[in-house]
């Protein structure tokens, strides 16, 4: 296999050659062909081919394409499951990374799709008022930016680095151009290879750098550009200090590895099941993909006086960990990634083996080659000794460190000056609280664990696509993923100043006060297709009666005074009886529903709802059905017409043309063509 550049829609077959070598046995598994690439020309052809033709898209479309291409790699994972064994992963290792990585991709589009708007920009947040007769106000938006989103992955997780930052970046309209670590970059670039050959995703909106470095890739951003980083805090760092960057305050998102670490609660005995959950966590942390994560636990934060019981239950743990070929089946733990990997461990592991005590170690190491045993190291006094919060070994190991407080063990947990992740394991939710609250700070990501959620825990060193992954400090100051979050890092968010109407018709969303046209039609009657934003149904009048209290008070239940005793509601802040604010709700949808048969499908909801003022026997009412924005839904299997979401505002009012309530009622409405999203 040779792993070749793809560059301006071709790829790259000519330029210098380097072996890529197994992890496992030292055998050649592919070449990497380095050529000589145009920087310049590769940003050039992301900004003018496919920025265009994403902005032109909505957010949603792009989702789908996301979506597609996920399934179409989903469709083809085990030879990316045959290849990730040379980079020294086990079944569950690749598992992590490849099918984590394609998850992670659906996840973020499913994401986009239920939180951003179905426009090519999305509409962030309710209106702000800026002016006392609201005839100027305000709106946040998010827009494509016209630049391209340069990432550069570690070695790692050759697949889930690339796709956990290639779909928000797509999704937000933006293309990019992927530098995989050399390291495992030959199954990087098979995934990459199937995305090409899919054409789901536009020409010009993925391109690929087989390189060690990125030239001078860097020296030809505009601030319209961003770029993503996921390796080292000293090359983040590095990247992040250049001077074009600097100087066109491009947008850098820095990952880089930290220490993170697991605490024990000074509450868990080891007669406690949350004691064998830490030990658990602790292991396996240790050993999947051979400790060589981004979020690892490497400081083991434990009550002093239960440092001899967590180390025996860990040693007993760590003697199960067969290390091997991950090919087979009774292999626990595969090699490093490579033996400069193998080598670098061991440097970082021997400066710290000379601040602390050895208290394990498997014998498993061959120095010949990238495989490493577990290593088990004890710090008496982490409080003073600062290399176990600066040195980090990647790989398997962890060291343990002694507290005498609760809040020494906050201070240890935050000496490391920022981490992606961190975590706690206790059944005192009081010492949770204190602990977390004091961590938090420090940490991009904190999860609290006893018996009653561990069945479920997705672990302390997996980030999950709908929360945020990063931390601040040493472990970057970056923040990735967060579901649709991951997506708005890629935007930019404009205020926007105007009259409601003009705002209205920039945003494609209805916005309060703007001027709306009636609809020529009942809204319940058109299709999904034919409703525009903006127009607006007027229904009939009705005047509300003490009959009309008693009744639906009989009906409901609620015999609230203020709605059926006269004298308590003169003293009350209504001054007199009211109506219930449940009937004016369904009073109003009375009046607005067209009863027959119709494309608007069921009502599954309402939003942000308000009762204004009270309305009280004798006052007249009526509703305003206005069309506020709209989704189109992929139709599944199991849905009998393809349909959209519409959402529809409602502003009640009184015979005074006083608002009473407001609210947005959600419906589906059918759609009258199918889409070619619905055939995927």
């Amino acid at each position: 296999m040779n792993v070749l550049s793809y560059s301006c829609g071709k790829w790259i077959e000519k330029g210098n050659k380097r072996d890529l070598i197994s992890a496992v046995d030292g055998s050649k598994v592919a070449t990497l062909v380095e050529a000589d690439l145009d920087y310049k020309a590769m940003c050039e052809y992301a900004r003018q081919t496919a920025g265009p033709v994403l902005r032109e898209m909505s957010i949603h479309e792009r989702a789908f394409k996301i979506k597609f291409m996920a399934k179409f790699l989903l469709d083809r994972k085990n030879k990316y499951y045959e290849i990730s064994s040379h980079t020294g992963a086990t079944k569950r290792d690749s598992w992590i990374d490849i099918e984590g990585g394609i998850i992670t991709a659906f996840g973020i589009s499913s994401q986009a799709r239920r939180n951003l708007s179905d426009l090519p920009w999305h509409v962030e947040g309710g209106q702000v008022t800026l002016s006392r007769k609201g005839t100027f106000t305000g709106q946040h938006i998010c827009v494509p930016r016209h630049g391209v989103a340069v990432q550069i992955n570690a070695f790692n997780f050759p697949v889930w680095g690339m796709l956990e930052k290639l779909a928000p970046a797509f999704i937000a309209g933006m293309p990019s151009i992927i530098k995989p670590s050399p390291l495992g970059s030959y199954l990087a670039y098979e995934v990459f290879k199937d995305i090409v050959e899919s054409k789901i995703l536009p020409e010009g909106s993925v391109q690929f750098i087989a390189a060690d470095k990125p030239g001078d890739l860097l020296d030809h951003l505009t601030s319209q550009d961003m770029v993503a980083f996921t390796g080292s805090a000293e090359t983040g760092k590095r990247l992040k200090s250049h001077p074009n960057i600097i100087a066109n305050s491009v947008r850098f998102n820095l990952e880089s590895d930290s220490l993170n670490c697991s605490i024990l609660g000074p509450d868990v005995t080891p007669a406690m099941e949350e004691f064998d959950l830490f030990i658990r966590e602790v292991a396996n942390e240790m050993t999947v993909k051979t400790g060589q994560k981004c979020t690892a636990i490497r400081r083991t934060i434990v009550p002093r006086e239960r440092v001899e019981d967590v180390i025996e239950s860990l040693k007993k743990r760590l003697e199960k960990t067969t290390v091997g070929d991950p090919v087979k089946e009774a292999t626990r733990m595969g090699p490093l990634a490579s033996t400069e990997q193998a080598e670098r461990f061991d440097q970082q592991l021997q400066k710290l083996m000379e601040v602390t005590d050895t208290v394990y170690g498997n014998g498993n190491g061959r120095h010949d080659s990238a495989f490493s045993g577990a290593r088990l190291l004890l710090c008496h006094k982490p409080m003073q000794v600062d290399e176990v919060h600066t040195l980090e070994a990647f790989g398997p190991m962890t060291t343990v460190m002694p507290y005498e407080s609760t809040g020494e063990a906050v201070a240890l947990a935050n000496k490391a000056d920022g981490s992606l992740v961190g975590s706690l394991f206790t059944a005192d939710d009081a010492l949770a609280r204190e602990i977390t609250l004091g961590c938090a700070p420090y940490h991009g990501r904190f999860m609290v664990i006893n018996r009653h959620s561990a069945g479920e825990s997705t672990g302390h060193g997996s980030p999950i696509a709908s929360l945020v992954h990063g931390g601040p400090g040493r472990a970057g100051g970056g923040e990735e993923l967060g579901g649709a979050r991951s997506v708005l890092h890629h935007m930019q968010r404009v205020a926007l100043q105007g009259s409601p109407t003009t705002l209205m018709n920039i945003t494609g969303q209805h916005i309060q006060g703007a001027e709306t046209e009636p609809s020529d039609a009942h809204p319940f009657r058109k299709h999904f297709e034919d409703l525009k934003t903006g127009e607006h149904l007027v229904t009939h009048r009705r005047t509300v009666t003490e009959a009309d209290i008693v009744n639906f008070g009989n009906l409901s239940g609620d015999h609230f005074y203020a709605h059926f005793d006269e004298e308590a509601a003169k003293k009350s802040i209504f001054g007199r009886r009211v109506a219930h604010g449940y009937f004016v709700l369904s009073a109003a949808a009375g009046m607005f529903v067209d009863p027959a048969p119709g494309p608007v499908m069921l009502n599954y909801g309402l939003e942000e709802l308000r009762f204004l003022a009270p309305v009280a026997p004798g006052d007249t009412i009526r509703a305003k059905l206005i069309v506020k924005k709209k989704t189109v839904r992929q139709q599944r299997e199991t849905d009998p017409k393809p349909f959209g979401m519409v959402w529809f505002d409602v502003e009640v009012t009184n015979q005074k043309d006083e608002l009473v309530a407001e609210y947005t009622i959600l419906t589906l409405v059918e759609r009258r063509e199918r889409l070619e999203m619905d055939e995927n």
